[in-house]
């Protein structure tokens, strides 16, 4: 199977008409800070354009358990996307109150995975793989050795869902998809003109891309 596409840092609702126009299964928008970051209200006008079969990912940080509860019921989102590195505990908590899917991302620097990985897969729905960069929890377009991670993965393949984010575009996704063969591919400034603003030319690119990985790869 080709890996599911995911649109994240969503601050338009036209961008989020297209990406369900272009067959995504995921939109994504941030509450943890940065040039994408949304208000509750400003949510809902972004999200207005998404039709019951796109799901809504909610991107938090620090937020505690009752405010992702809040932000849930209000925006009905289907997933939260807990950053900045959470803990085995702190998934297993959101997952157990809120009873959506509950994705934990773990920012690298190269192949390695941190010495929690193991504990913290085993506590969410998937493992979102992003790049650590200095001044942000993502979006910053810094891509992972994608070659040495494949190998890296190889032993824990199927155990856990793999969401590839990091560096991502329409230029280098089949690559990505041909190294790791993650579950999902997760892009936000690779399809941009300016930080938050979607370039749906870009968007088509990306969509088109993984078709094609998909179809070279056998999938």
């Amino acid at each position: 199977m080709r890996p599911e596409l995911k649109f994240c840092g969503m601050t338009r609702a036209a961008d989020v008409a297209e990406a369900a126009a272009l067959g995504a299964q995921y939109v994504g928008v941030i509450f943890a800070g940065g040039p994408r970051h949304q208000s509750v209200e400003s949510a809902k006008r972004v999200l207005s354009a998404a039709p019951a079969t796109l799901k809504r990912v909610g991107v938090v940080s620090q937020q505690t358990v009752a405010e992702i509860e809040d932000l849930i019921g209000t925006l009905g989102l289907h997933a939260v996307q807990l950053h900045a590195d959470p803990d085995e505990r702190r998934v297993r908590d959101v997952r157990s109150a809120t009873g959506v899917e509950t994705w934990a991302v773990l920012r690298l620097s190269a192949a390695a995975l941190p010495a929690t990985f193991r504990e913290v897969a085993a506590a969410a729905d998937a493992v979102v793989l992003d790049a650590g960069a200095p001044g942000g929890l993502g979006g910053t377009g810094v891509a992972l050795p994608w070659l040495e991670l494949g190998l890296t993965l190889k032993a824990l393949r199927g155990r856990t869902r793999i969401v590839l984010a990091g560096g991502l575009r329409p230029e280098n996704v089949g690559e990505a998809i041909a190294a790791l063969e993650p579950d999902t591919v997760d892009v936000s400034s690779g399809v941009e003109s300016s930080p938050g603003i979607k370039d749906h030319q870009r968007l088509r690119a990306f969509r088109d891309a993984v078709l094609r990985a998909g179809v070279t790869d056998g999938r």
